[in-house]
């Protein structure tokens, strides 16, 4: 099969860059390391190590768009041992191929900003994960500046949506609150903090792998207005009908939960993000390519049905596992 475009990484991203392609008629074929997944009907699914050089090179043949939305776990030790060499792998397979390749990135390089952030910011991180950021970043967007590959990226802040669970705004905020208990939210939930929905993050990386023009350049994801993270939880509990139930985690008690949680204890180095003023200035891309960005309410609705049918899923999981359960055998 020969697929026009590959995307590297099933997770949400991925999955929703690839179920926005399918829609337009697009021929794809996904890439991760070493699970099976759901994909849409027609999706090619290749296994393999996206470091390996002659693994890409050949699993990017004859494609016109790489999207480069894989990563390894949200640990620094892994982010430092693999995801140079991931990187570098998928970058020569876009090489080989000819193919654009169009990248998500965070926006953890900028580091701690006094001001809305914007595109042509210095990359000022201090943290580990932040300079590691901007390091891939700026090894990425070398290879446009020397001819060696046409390469954009995509921004985007703390997202959620559908198929997005390990995030501020994933499984520990949707599923206590559609349990009717207390949604788990971090840091100050009284300051704005911009959002992205990842509908409008795969529709941006969509646009930017169309045109020629968004190649050697970074943009960010058009997001709905900024609003406080509290505002955001109140919009969710609204489409629930329920009243608002929220716990907030300041950084004790992440430093506490980190104990139990790696992902928990990993957050700690970005907690700044959670305790200041956290704003997106995309008007870059909303004026290069028009303004997506799904307004927040039905970003939350659309997050809630997924999540339903999620919890659904996994219902049925565990009662299809009791059916197959043996029964305890006593012996005397």
């Amino acid at each position: 099969m020969t697929a026009s475009h590959v995307v590297f990484g099933t997770g949400a991203l991925g999955m929703a860059i690839t179920h926005q392609l399918v829609q337009q008629g697009k021929q794809v074929r996904m890439v991760n390391r070493s699970k099976s997944v759901n994909l849409p009907q027609g999706v090619e699914l290749v296994v393999g190590d996206a470091s390996d050089r002659q693994f890409t090179e050949k699993v990017c043949q004859g494609a016109e768009v790489v999207y480069h939305c894989a990563g390894p776990k949200y640990r620094y030790k892994s982010w430092v041992e693999e995801f140079p060499p991931l990187q570098q792998g998928i970058l020569a397979g876009a090489i080989a191929s000819g193919a654009k390749l169009i990248y998500g990135d965070s926006l953890y390089g900028y580091g701690k900003v006094k001001e809305p952030m914007r595109e042509d910011m210095p990359y000022a991180a201090t943290t580990n994960k932040g300079k590691m950021r901007a390091q891939l970043a700026e090894t990425l967007m070398s290879a446009p500046r020397t001819g060696k590959a046409r390469v954009a990226i995509a921004r985007a802040s703390d997202f959620y949506g559908e198929g997005v669970l390990n995030s501020v705004f994933g499984d520990r905020v949707f599923i206590p609150a559609l349990q009717g208990k207390p949604a788990e939210a971090i840091g100050n939930l009284d300051l704005p903090h911009t959002y992205t929905y990842i509908g409008d993050f795969a529709k941006a990386m969509i646009i930017l792998g169309e045109r020629e023009e968004a190649i050697g350049q970074v943009w960010h994801v058009p997001n709905a207005p900024t609003v406080s993270t509290r505002e955001m939880l109140n919009l969710l509990f609204e489409e629930l009908e329920l009243p608002a139930k929220i716990n907030g985690m300041g950084k004790l008690m992440m430093r506490i939960g980190g104990v139990f949680i790696p992902e928990a204890a990993e957050t700690l180095e970005m907690f700044y993000q959670f305790e200041n003023p956290f704003v997106v200035d995309s008007s870059k891309f909303v004026k290069a390519f028009g303004d997506i960005a799904t307004p927040h309410r039905d970003a939350i609705r659309n997050t809630i049905a997924w999540y339903r049918q999620h919890l659904q899923a996994q219902d049925s999981l565990k009662m299809d596992f009791r059916m197959y359960e043996q029964p305890n055998l006593k012996t005397n």
